[in-house]
C-alpha cells in the first residue's frame, strides 16, 4: 500500500518563495534557487510542487536528475535528461537564432547531430552557452507570452560529473536578463555541489533554502492527510490519527516526510494500526514494539516477503544504483521476459521501485534511502560478488564497451575489489570522455585510474595512463599541473614511455608552453625532446618541433633582425615537412605562421601561405582550420580592397559549424569593418550581440577586440565618452597587455579630430608609433600608416617617402597618405601634381564615407592656403556630410574655411529636423542644440564662440536658455545633463 502525503505541509515559505521566483520569471527576470536537505526531507516533493505550478501557469517545465553508477556520475547526464524531457514530446526548438550552438548541444539532444558531419567536441563554455540559449528560446518571447518563462529542474545535484556542475554555475551566472528559473536539489554535505552551492550563494548568484525537519504538529498534519487519502474522512477527524501513533511518528521520524510515510506504512502492513468501523484508524498492539524503527527495517521486511528470485533481482539493482534498466538487470539475474517482468511487478507493489519517467524500460528506487537501505542488508561478499556478475555480464553483451558501459563496468570491478581492472576501465571511459568533450570528467577518471594504479609495481600500467592525463591536461589549460604530471614519469626503466610517445608528449607540452607565451618551458621541453630524437626515426615528430622553435626564435628579441627570417625557414620547413608526412593539422598551423610573416613582403604573398592551409584543411575535413584561415584571409582581403565579402563568408561558415569562438571573432571583425565603411548601425548591432557572449565566455582576446570596436565605433562619430568607456572597459579586460594597444591610440586620434584637436590627434599617433616599436606590428590600419604623415604634412613635416609594398599602399591607409603628398607636392608649387594624388586618394577612400570627407576637410585647408585644387567643393561636401551626422566642430570649421575662401556658407540654424526629439519638446533650437553638444566638453564661452563662429556674448545668451529651459540650476549641471545625453544624442 502507498502511502504519501497528497499536500506538501510545513514548506510555506520555500512555496512563497518559489513563487516569486516564477512570478519574476515571467517578467523576464531570471533566478537559481537551490533547496538543501538530507534524504527525506522533501526536497523532490517541493521540486514537483513548483514544477506542477509552473506548468499549470504556462511555463516550460524541463526535469533532470543527477545518476551515479557506483558513486561516478554521467556527463551532463541531468541536463540532457532535462532538455530530452522536453523535447521528446514537442521536438527541439526551430528558433534560427539556435543554429550557431546546435554542434554544441548534439551530444545531448540527438536530433541536432549532423550526418556525416564529424564536428569536434565543443569546448565546456560553450556547451554552458548553448544551454543557457537554449533555456532562453524555450522561456519565449515575453512579449507575446507564447511561453511565458522556463523552469529547469535538476535533482540530487550532489551526483552531478563536473560538467554538469560547470553548466549550472554558468547559468546561474547568466540568467538573471532571462526568463529562466533554475531550480536544483541536493544533499547538504561537503563535497563540489555542496561547494558550488555555498559559493553561488555568497556571491548571489543563487538562493540557498535548507529544509529543516517537521516539527510534531506539521508531522501530524502530514499523516492526518496520508491517512485521509486513503478514507473518506476529512484530515483533521478528531478519530482519524490516534495519539499514541503521532507521537511514535514524532519521536521515532525525526521530522523527516518520508520516514514518517515509511512507518505509516509499517503500522498498516503489521496491522498495528487498522480502519476503524467508523473509517477511521486505531492502535492494535504496541506501536513500539511492532513498527518498525528505521528505514532499513521498514525495506528489509518488504524483501523478506518477496521469493528469492525476487530479492535477488532488487540486491543486484541496488548494486547497479538507484536508477537501472531492464536489460541490463536481464543480463546480470539470468531471468527470462516473464519472471523479470513477474519480480519487477512485485517490487513496484512493495512500494520498492517504480518506473523512471517516459523510457519504458528505466525503473528507480522509491527513495534514495530505499536503495541504501538494500545495499546495508548486503555483505561485502554479496556485493562483490554481484558486481563482478554485472560486468561479466555487460562486457559479454557490449563488446568494446561503447557509450557509458566503460564507465559503469569500471565502477562495478571496483565494487568487486578488481582495482587493476577498474583502473584500466577509468582509463579507457577518462579518454572516451576526452573524445566526447567532457574534458573536466576525463580528468576525473583518468586520475582516478591513476591513483589505483600508485602500487610501484603497478608502473607498467600507470605509464599510459599518466600519458593521457597530462594531453587531456594540457586540452583543458592547466599547463602546470600537466608539467609537473610529466616529471613524474622515468624516463628510463618500468613506467618509463617508449622514446617516440615521449617525444611526442613533451613536444605537445612545448607547444601548449609556447602558445601561452610560457617561452622558458616551451624550451626546456625542446631540450628533453632533442635527447630524445636520436633513439628512433623521428620524421614524422620533426615538422611539429618545426613549429615550436619558429615560435621561440620569433620572440626571442636578444637574436637580433634576422630571427624573422629564421622564423620563417623554420615555419617553411615545418609546413612542407608536415605536408609531406601526413600531418594536416600541423601543417595549418605552419601555414598560418607563415601567412603572418609574409605580409612583410605583400598581402600576395601572405594570402597564398593562407590559401594554402585553407586548400588542406578543406582535403582533410578540419571544420575549425577551414574556418580560422578563411577569417585570415577575409581580413587581409579588407584590408587591401575594402571588401567584407570573404569575412561574411567565414561568418556564415562560423555559425553554420557551431563554431563559437570562431563565430564570435568574425562577427568582431564585420563589426570593424563596418565602422570603417560607416555602417554604424550594422556595426554596433554586431557589437551588443557579441559583447555580452564573449564576457560570458571569458574569450579574452576576441573580448577586447569587441570593446576596442565599440570604442572606434563611438571614436568615429566623435562620442568621446562613450569612446572612454568603452576603452576604461578595455583595460579592467587587461586591454593594456593586448597587442592591439594601437588601436587605442588610433581611435583616440580619429575622435580627436572629429573634435578640431589636431594636436591631440598627432600625439595619439606618436604615441602608438613608440609603442609599436617596442611590440611586433599587428594591425596595419591604426593611422600610423596613413592618418599620422598626413597630420605630419599639415603641421609643415618634412615628407618620408613610403616603401613598396608597405601598409601605405592599403586602401584605408592610401586615402590619407596620397593627401599628405598632395599636402607636400602643392607646398612645393606642384599644383598638377598635388590635384593627381588627391584623385589618387578619392579612388581609395569610395568605400570609407566618413573618411573620405574628414580627409576633405583637412587637405581643403592646405589647397587655400597654397593655392590648388578645389577646396570650396570639398569643404562644401564634408561640410554636408558632418553637418547630417552630428559632428558641429568639424562642420562649423568647414563654414569657417569656406568664409575665408569668399565662399557662400550654408545656414543651418533652420534645421530644427537636427534636433532630437526630446530637445526639441524642451524648445530648443538649431544653434542652441549646436551649443548644447559642445558643453559636453566643458568648453567656456569664448571657447564655444570660436568653434561656433558667433560672439562671446550670444554664447552667453544661448547658455542662459537652455538653464531655462532644461530647468537645470545652473552651469555644472546643465553640462552633466549635456553628457548624460551626449550617448544618445549624438
Amino acid at each position: 500500500m502507498l502511502i504519501t502525503s497528497p499536500v506538501v505541509v510545513g514548506r510555506e515559505d520555500q512555496l512563497a518563495a518559489l513563487d516569486r521566483a516564477l512570478a519574476s520569471v515571467r517578467q523576464g527576470g531570471g533566478r537559481a534557487v537551490f533547496l538543501l536537505g538530507e534524504a527525506g526531507i522533501g526536497k523532490s516533493r517541493l521540486a514537483g510542487e513548483c514544477a506542477y505550478r509552473a506548468f499549470t501557469g504556462g511555463m516550460a517545465v524541463l526535469r533532470g536528475r543527477s545518476g551515479a553508477v557506483g558513486g561516478d556520475a554521467m556527463p551532463f547526464r541531468p541536463i540532457a535528461e532535462a532538455l530530452l524531457s522536453l523535447f521528446r514530446v514537442s521536438g527541439p526548438p526551430q528558433d534560427p537564432e539556435l543554429a550557431p550552438y546546435r554542434s554544441a548541444l548534439a551530444g545531448m539532444l540527438p536530433e541536432w547531430r549532423g550526418g556525416d558531419r564529424q564536428a569536434a567536441p565543443a569546448a565546456l563554455i560553450e556547451t554552458a552557452e548553448a544551454v543557457l540559449r537554449l533555456l532562453a528560446s524555450v522561456g519565449g518571447d515575453l512579449a507575446t507570452h507564447q511561453h511565458p518563462g522556463c523552469l529547469l529542474v535538476l535533482e540530487d545535484l550532489h551526483d552531478a560529473d563536473a560538467e554538469t556542475l560547470a553548466v549550472v554555475e554558468y547559468l546561474c551566472d547568466n540568467i538573471g536578463g532571462l526568463p529562466v528559473l533554475l531550480l536544483a536539489t541536493l544533499r547538504p554535505e561537503a563535497g563540489p555541489a555542496g561547494e558550488l552551492a555555498q559559493e553561488l550563494g555568497r556571491r548571489r548568484a543563487a538562493v540557498l533554502s535548507t529544509l529543516r525537519p517537521l516539527t510534531t504538529d506539521e508531522v501530524r498534519t502530514m499523516a492526518e492527510a496520508a491517512l485521509a487519502a486513503l478514507t473518506a474522512l476529512p484530515a483533521g477527524g478528531a478519530d482519524l490519527l490516534p495519539q499514541q501513533v503521532a507521537d511514535r511518528l514524532a519521536q521515532d521520524a525525526e521530522g523527516n516526510p518520508f520516514v514518517v510515510e515509511e512507518l505509516l506504512s509499517g503500522m498498516i502492513t503489521a496491522e498495528v494500526l487498522h480502519r476503524g468501523p467508523a473509517g477511521g484508524w486505531q492502535v492494535r498492539g504496541d506501536p513500539a514494539i511492532d513498527v518498525p524503527r528505521t528505514v532499513v527495517r521498514s525495506v528489509a521486511q518488504r524483501v523478506a516477503r518477496l521469493s528469492p528470485s525476487g530479492r535477488t533481482l532488487l540486491n543486484t539493482a541496488a548494486v547497479l544504483g538507484r536508477r537501472f534498466s531492464l536489460p541490463v538487470l536481464k543480463l546480470v539475474t539470468g531471468l527470462n521476459d516473464r519472471d523479470l517482468l513477474i519480480h519487477l511487478r512485485a517490487g513496484i507493489d512493495a512500494q520498492l521501485i517504480s518506473p523512471s519517467g517516459p523510457v519504458a524500460d528505466r525503473y528507480e528506487f522509491r527513495h534514495a534511502l530505499t536503495a541504501e537501505a538494500l545495499l546495508t542488508e548486503l555483505l561485502p561478499t554479496e556485493r562483490a560478488a554481484i558486481a563482478g556478475r554485472a560486468a561479466d555480464a555487460i562486457e559479454d553483451a557490449y563488446p568494446g564497451l561503447p557509450d557509458q558501459w566503460c564507465h559503469r563496468v569500471a565502477a562495478l570491478r571496483l565494487t568487486a575489489g578488481d582495482t587493476r581492472a577498474a583502473a584500466l576501465r577509468y582509463a579507457e571511459a577518462g579518454q572516451a570522455a576526452r573524445g566526447d568533450g567532457a574534458m573536466d570528467s576525463a580528468v576525473s577518471l583518468l586520475e582516478r585510474a591513476q591513483d589505483l594504479l600508485a602500487d610501484p609495481a603497478r608502473a607498467a600500467d600507470r605509464a599510459p595512463v599518466v600519458e593521457q592525463l597530462v594531453y587531456t591536461l594540457v586540452e583543458t589549460g592547466r599547463l602546470d599541473r600537466a608539467l609537473a604530471l610529466a616529471d613524474t614519469l622515468p624516463e628510463t626503466g618500468p613506467g618509463a614511455l617508449a622514446a617516440p610517445d615521449s617525444a611526442a608528449l613533451h613536444s605537445r607540452l612545448a607547444w601548449a608552453a609556447v602558445t601561452a607565451a610560457r617561452y622558458q618551458d616551451a624550451t626546456a621541453r625542446m631540450h628533453r625532446v632533442r635527447r630524445l630524437l636520436g633513439r628512433f626515426d623521428s620524421t614524422a615528430l620533426t615538422p611539429a618541433l618545426h613549429v615550436v622553435e619558429a615560435h621561440l626564435v620569433l620572440a626571442d628579441t636578444t637574436a637580433g633582425a634576422d630571427r624573422v627570417a629564421e622564423a620563417e625557414r623554420l615555419a617553411r620547413l615545418a609546413a612542407e615537412g608536415a605536408e609531406a608526412v601526413g600531418l594536416p593539422e600541423i601543417a595549418c598551423q605552419a601555414w598560418q605562421l607563415l601567412a603572418l610573416l609574409e605580409r612583410r613582403y605583400g598581402f600576395d604573398r601572405a594570402d597564398a601561405c593562407l590559401e594554402r592551409g585553407l586548400a588542406l584543411a578543406t582535403e582533410h575535413r578540419l571544420p575549425t582550420w577551414q574556418i580560422s584561415l578563411l577569417l585570415r584571409l577575409g581580413t587581409n582581403d579588407f584590408m587591401h580592397s575594402g571588401s567584407s565579402v570573404l569575412m561574411e563568408r567565414a561568418h556564415r561558415a562560423a555559425v553554420d559549424h557551431g563554431a563559437l569562438v570562431l563565430m564570435h571573432n568574425s562577427a568582431a571583425g564585420l563589426a570593424m569593418q563596418s565602422v570603417m565603411l560607416g555602417e554604424y548601425a550594422t556595426a554596433r548591432e554586431l557589437t551588443d550581440r557579441c559583447a555580452p557572449a564573449t564576457a560570458r565566455l571569458g574569450n579574452a582576446d576576441t573580448h577586447q577586440f569587441v570593446l576596442l570596436t565599440q570604442a572606434m565605433l563611438a571614436a568615429h562619430q566623435g562620442r568621446s565618452r562613450e569612446l572612454e568607456q568603452a576603452l576604461k572597459e578595455f583595460r579592467q579586460w587587461d586591454g593594456d597587455q593586448s597587442l592591439q594597444v594601437p588601436l587605442v591610440f588610433g581611435s583616440r586620434a580619429v575622435c580627436a579630430l572629429l573634435h578640431e584637436n589636431r594636436e591631440q590627434a598627432l600625439h595619439e599617433l606618436d604615441q602608438a608609433l613608440a609603442w609599436e616599436e617596442q611590440h611586433p606590428s599587428v594591425f596595419y590600419l591604426n593611422g600610423l600608416h596613413g592618418l599620422r604623415p598626413l597630420l605630419r604634412a599639415l603641421a609643415g613635416h618634412p615628407a618620408s617617402e613610403p616603401e613598396a609594398d608597405s601598409p601605405a599602399a592599403l586602401p584605408w591607409n592610401r586615402q590619407f597618405e596620397r593627401l599628405a603628398l598632395a599636402v607636400h607636392e602643392g607646398r612645393a608649387g606642384r599644383p598638377a601634381r598635388a590635384e593627381a594624388a588627391v584623385a589618387q586618394a578619392h579612388e581609395a577612400s569610395r568605400p570609407f564615407p566618413m573618411a573620405r570627407r574628414l580627409g576633405q576637410r583637412l587637405v581643403a585647408e592646405a589647397a587655400l592656403a597654397d593655392g590648388w585644387g578645389e577646396p570650396v567643393g570639398w569643404l562644401r561636401s564634408a561640410e554636408g556630410y558632418f553637418h547630417d551626422a552630428a559632428v558641429p566642430a568639424v562642420a562649423s570649421a568647414c563654414r569657417d574655411l569656406l568664409r575665408q575662401a569668399g565662399a557662400t556658407v550654408p545656414q543651418r540654424r533652420s534645421g530644427t529636423a537636427n534636433v532630437p526629439a526630446l530637445l526639441r519638446q524642451q524648445g530648443l533650437t538649431a544653434r542652441e542644440y549646436e551649443v548644447f553638444l559642445l558643453l559636453v566638453s566643458r568648453l567656456g564661452n569664448q571657447e564655444i564662440a570660436e568653434k561656433l563662429y558667433i560672439s562671446a556674448r550670444t554664447v552667453e545668451k544661448h547658455v542662459a536658455s537652455l538653464l531655462a529651459k532644461t530647468g537645470r540650476p545652473h552651469r555644472a549641471a546643465l553640462c552633466d545633463y549635456a553628457a548624460e545625453l551626449g550617448t544618445h544624442l549624438g
